[in-house]
């Protein structure tokens, strides 16, 4: 029988350190009585300067079998020391909602979203499922370029989860596009004194304030 767990970071379960630094994750765990589960967390960061936005997928396989003896219970663990991560740009996650939507039964008929390192070539699959249940399958790849064992993870997520995160990557376009709306400051319209790190626009004839073509007057 499997476990389906779905958890979203809050500041009740982050860990200790600096909460700024730290970055909410949503996460999937999908143990089983074989031990052969998975588990999936992904990770957005908005765009900022050069640097286009993305939702980072990490996948790790299930390493031990959870137990239950008497009031002691032991939780399954996952090997995320062994982990699969692939960074997930704007065409890769189009390509994931257009199977989430029905729009196709799999990524690229089946080949996936393909990502090469340095040191590894990994393909990310996702395919809707009918049998034994209905379900998304999504699992991930990684062969090294020079020697190692390839290693896959993954899970089924069900219709519930699909849709999860589903919304989630679509509300999280804005950012991945243009990032976190900053408000830029303006000069105080009395005083004509600057805000700290900012400069006065030019004065136009008429006694108007801001420039007439300025794009940002209202």
């Amino acid at each position: 029988m499997e476990n389906k767990t779905t958890t979203a970071t809050t500041a009740a379960t982050r860990p200790f350190g600096d909460s700024e630094s730290y970055r909410p994750r949503l996460s999937y765990y999908h143990p089983n009585g074989r031990g052969t589960g998975g588990a999936i967390q992904f990770e957005l960061h908005p765009a900022h300067g050069c640097t286009d936005g993305s939702i980072f997928a990490t996948f790790a396989r299930q390493k031990t079998v959870g137990t239950c003896e008497g009031s002691v219970r032991t939780f399954p663990r996952f090997d995320w020391a062994n982990r699969i991560c692939v960074k997930l740009d704007m065409s890769d996650l189009l390509q994931m909602l257009q199977v989430f939507r029905g729009m196709q039964e799999s990524i690229a008929d089946g080949k996936g979203l393909f990502h090469r390192n340095t040191h590894s070539n990994t393909i990310v699959k996702l395919e809707h499922r009918i049998e034994p249940q209905p379900g998304y399958l999504l699992e991930a790849f990684r062969r090294p370029l020079e020697g190692g064992e390839p290693s896959r993870a993954g899970v089924v997520l069900t219709v519930s989860e699909a849709l999860g995160l589903s919304l989630a990557i679509e509300q999280s376009m804005d950012v991945i596009a243009f990032g976190i709306p900053m408000v830029i400051p303006r000069p105080n319209a009395e005083t004509r004194e600057p805000v700290s790190g900012t400069s006065v626009a030019p004065t136009v004839a008429g006694g108007n304030d801001y420039p007439a073509d300025d794009p940002d007057i209202f």
